[in-house]
């Protein structure tokens, strides 16, 4: 990478929770008033991340700041971008619009955040990956040319990734012998149904495997992925603006650089365990899960002394 720039972390947090009942980003899960933010922080630090983006929305700004810039100062370089539904070309602008644009559009709002030299990891704010995974993405990033399409994606097994109390979203992944991404399909409900996994797919109840490999939304992207999402998203713009429900995902971006052939995506792997929030229901899990990696000494009682 070009003079040793660190890699920066996006930290997408500009979502609604509307399955959740709330603001996910800034929920505490431990007794010491800890996000889960506040644990991919700490791992991204020890493994090497010189630089944090937080993509939100303008009017928990404060509340945001209030949460972390105290924690993160002398540790890391913080920024802030936003993520608003009428900050798009103006053709296109729906006045009947509530929900953001999804995560390809997130990925575009921190094009003017990211350096050239710059490679950079993202994340959900709402999802727990483990230090392992971080250490593995670091050092991708750290080894890929910021000039190229090499791209990467943390890969996790379905069937660790899933809800008791509902469905949930995951990216599909086709991965070839090595270890390459072929294709990746955006799949916004999975579910248990008799004992089997299956999704739906625009009406139409299918079987799933529970060892698929799944995107959790943890890319490694180069500055490059910048000469392409725009135009993708004003594609998207032109066919979708009128549905108001429709969203641009970051696994759709990555297919289209796939199948043009204009990108290649290596698929990483950890044995780190995932945890994630979609339901108010999965609090508790996630909660004695965290005191577990606490008591274990995995994670220090107070995170930022």
């Amino acid at each position: 990478m070009h003079l040793h720039q660190k890699p920066a972390l996006v930290v997408l947090a500009a979502g609604m929770g509307s399955r959740y009942g709330g603001l996910k980003q800034l929920d505490t899960f431990t007794p010491e008033h800890d996000t889960i933010i506040d644990f991919s922080l700490v791992d991204a630090i020890a493994a090497g991340f010189g630089k944090v983006i937080f993509v939100i929305r303008r009017h928990f700004k404060n509340e945001f700041i209030a949460q972390y810039s105290k924690k993160l100062e002398g540790k890391v370089k913080v920024e802030y971008v936003f993520q608003e539904i009428d900050e798009i070309p103006s053709q296109f602008l729906n006045p009947d619009r509530v929900k953001p644009w999804g995560t390809g559009h997130a990925l575009l709002c921190t094009k003017s955040a990211i350096k050239a030299t710059e490679n950079f990891a993202v994340i959900n704010a709402d999802d727990f990956y483990g230090k392992e995974a971080f250490e593995v993405m670091s050092e991708f990033l750290n080894e890929v040319d910021a000039k190229s399409t090499n791209f990467s994606m943390m890969g996790y097994q379905l069937e660790n990734t899933l809800s008791k109390f509902g469905s949930v979203s995951r990216g599909e992944c086709l991965v070839d012998n090595n270890q390459n991404l072929i294709d990746v399909v955006e799949r916004t409900q999975i579910f248990e149904h008799k004992g089997d996994l299956v999704m739906d797919v625009d009406g139409e109840i299918r079987p799933i495997k529970r060892e698929t490999i799944v995107s959790m939304n943890f890319w490694g992207f180069t500055p490059e992925i910048f000469n392409y999402v725009d135009n993708i998203f004003e594609n998207f713009l032109s066919n979708n603006w009128k549905k108001l429900k429709s969203e641009l995902f970051i696994p759709t971006v990555v297919n289209e650089l796939l199948q043009t052939k204009k990108a290649t995506v290596k698929v990483l792997e950890s044995d780190a365990k995932w945890l994630g929030v979609t339901y108010p229901e999965d609090k508790e899990y996630v909660t004695q899960s965290l005191r577990k990696l606490k008591n274990q000494e995995l994670y220090p009682k107070q995170l930022w002394d």
